[in-house]
This record gives structure tokens, sequence and C-alpha cells, in this order.
């Protein structure tokens, strides 16, 4: 072996010191090593000398994989440290959020566990956040993946801008009032679900980034010069309005008028309207028309503008979530490249399904859920 290598079971140690020292940065102290023993041996507690073992720099020790999962359980909650002695939560015990989390930890130990297993280890660990702000992929488990693709700006930490409409003070829920010693901000977002699921995935694939949020009457001039992503269409967020007209893009919006939902899109003539049951008690949105845009923004070429845009709200999710949600952006992101490959601006206008009050994530790969597509293919 040559000096420069690193051995390759010193990666996973690193990488198990590493969770246990920095996995929770906000406690005053870390984990300790007898706290990991006590709640990965159970009603036998470890030694912390085994511990010590796995994590050592000279010589590591290789854990099971029983014990590389229980390290997955106890790392995926901090409810794990809450109990004196700390102890791994049954999988009856943990939320959604913390199996998910679970999932991505462990899928981590495996990989370097078979990395160690074949010998074929890097020079070096590399973090995931290195990895995805170079605009690499992780994988989070056996049938996904994160980072790079659309939402990826670039190695350089750059401000990247999300832009939602601020509701009237006629819609806004209580809390929604500065004065208010419940206040909450985001009360006053026209779209805050595209805001909240947007916000963390481009946390997660830049995560160097300077990532902030605005609504449309607190814009600055230093904001306008950023990567710009402009949630909402016309009746509530006026960028959106004079950013499209800027654009010059094929697609026209109408704005709903405030007695009935006649907003549509516009193309050479033909609108695309969204179909509402008029039937049933109310009205109920059944399909959305919404339409996703990323070109060279026309105030500052060296950064780009995005437009996710429904004519109600579902359809400005479903907008976002094309490219967010686990079991469809790599299908979309694979559609995208092979239909526009390197073109520098595209648009596609579809339809978003609401089904039983679920925005139902659009398939771009399906023909039927796209009107149109813009460059023409070639």
């Amino acid at each position: 072996m040559q000096p420069t290598e690193t051995p390759p079971n010193r990666t996973l140690a690193g990488y198990l010191r590493d969770l246990r020292r920095h996995q929770w940065p906000e406690r005053p102290q870390p984990v300790t090593q007898k706290q990991l023993a006590e709640a990965l041996g159970g009603a036998k507690p470890l030694s912390v000398s085994v511990i010590s073992s796995w994590e050592r720099d000279t010589d590591p020790v290789t854990p099971p994989e029983a014990r590389l999962a229980g390290y997955a359980r106890f790392f995926a909650t901090r409810r794990s440290i809450e109990h004196r002695p700390a102890r791994l939560l049954d999988e009856d015990e943990l939320t959604d959020e913390e199996k998910a989390a679970e999932e991505v930890l462990h899928a981590e130990l495996g990989r370097l566990r078979d990395q160690l297993e074949s010998g074929g280890a890097p020079a070096g660990y590399t973090s995931p956040q290195d990895v995805l702000a170079q605009g690499g992929e992780i994988r989070l488990n056996a049938r996904d993946t994160i980072g790079g693709g659309t939402w990826y700006f670039g190695p350089d930490p750059t401000r990247i801008v999300i832009v939602c409409a601020r509701l009237p003070e006629d819609l806004r829920a209580p809390y929604a009032h500065k004065s208010d010693p419940d206040y909450v901000r985001a009360y006053t977002y026209a779209d805050a679900d595209s805001v909240i699921e947007i916000f963390g995935h481009l946390r997660a694939v830049n995560p160097i980034a300077d990532v902030r949020i605005r609504t449309h009457d607190k814009l600055t001039a230093d904001d306008y010069h950023s990567h710009l992503i402009l949630l909402g269409g016309v009746d509530f967020n006026p960028v959106s309005r004079e950013m499209a007209l800027r654009l010059d893009l094929p697609v026209r919006q109408h704005p709903r008028t405030d007695k009935d939902y006649g907003g549509y899109f516009e193309v050479d003539g033909h609108e695309y309207k969204p179909v509402i049951d008029e039937e049933s008690s109310g009205r109920t949105l059944l399909e959305d028309v919404a339409y996703f845009y990323r070109g060279p923004s026309p105030i500052n070429v060296k950064r780009t503008v995005t437009l996710c845009n429904g004519m109600f709200g579902r359809g400005t999710y479903g907008a976002v979530r094309a490219l967010t949600d686990r079991g469809f952006r790599n299908r979309n992101e694979e559609y995208l490249q092979k239909r526009f490959g390197p073109a520098e601006s595209f648009g596609i206008l579809f339809r978003v399904t609401v089904m039983a009050g679920e925005t139902v994530t659009p398939d771009w790969t399906v023909a039927r859920n796209r009107f149109l597509e813009w460059p023409d293919a070639g």
C-alpha cells in the first residue's frame, strides 16, 4: 500500500466517529462512547473498548452488520438519548421522518462497509456535503439518489432566492399578523407548501449556497441579481407576471376573476383550463394546469430564473414536486435531459392531477401529461 493511501476501513471508522461527535451539533456535549455502548447492547451493554475499537484511527475493527443497523437507528433520532441509559427505539416508535433518516444512514454505512470488503475505497473519506457541493450524487437507499440536476446551481456559494407572493390580508390565517404573540411569517405566504418543499431540496443539493425566501414585496436589488425561483402565478405574484413579459414566453396566463375560477393559460389562441367538478358540494379541483420554465435571467445573464406556476396553488406545488419528489425527480430529470439536452432555456406546460384532495406529482415521461414544450424538438 502506498503511503498516500488511506486504508479502506479507516473511512468507515472515521464516519462512525463523526456520527458520534457531530450528528447533533446543537448539543453542548457529544454522544459518549458509554451512551452508545449502552444503547447498542441493550440488556447486555457493550464495553466502551468495543466502541473505541470501531472508531480508532489505527487498525480499526469492522462492526458487524447488525451493529451498523443499530448505529443507523440510534442516530436517526435525538430521542435515542432522551432516556438514561440511552436506548434504541423500536421501529414502531419512529416517526416517518425518523424512519427516512434511518434509511439514509443505513444505506451510507452499508456502502462504506461494502467498500471496505471490496478493498476499493477512495484515497480519503469525502463527506456527502462535499459531494453535493460539487454537483455529485449520493445514494440515499437502493432506489434513490439525490444531487445535481436542475435544482443544482454550481459549485460556487451563490445566492438563490425563492420568491413567493404575500397573501392579501383578507385571505390570511390566524397568527399572520406581527401584532399577534404567536405570529408566524410563513402564514403570509401564498404558496407555503411549495416554499417549504423547494427550500429543503435546494439546501440539500446546494449545501454551501445562500438560499433565501422573499415575498414579492420584500425583494432587494441584490436579490434580482441572484438565481431567482418564482413561485405562483399572476393572481398574487406581480414579479412572476412582469418576469414572464420580460422573457417573452410563448405561454400567457390569464388571471382568475374575483367571482369565478375562469383563469387559464393561452398558447397561440388555444386555451388550457383547469378541470373543476361543478356538481359536487362546492367546487372541486380535479386537474390544474401548470408550467415550469428555466432560462437565463434577463436581469443578470450569469444567473437563472425559474418559474413554477399553476392556475391554482396545486399546480404550483406540482411544478415544484416534479423535480423534488423522490419517486419522480430522477425520472423527470432524465426526461428533461433527453428532451432538451444542453438547451439554455426550456419550458413545459402540463397537467397536475388532484386525487381525493391530494396533489399528485406529475410524471413528465407520460405524453398525456404534457400540453406543450418549448423549444420545439429539433
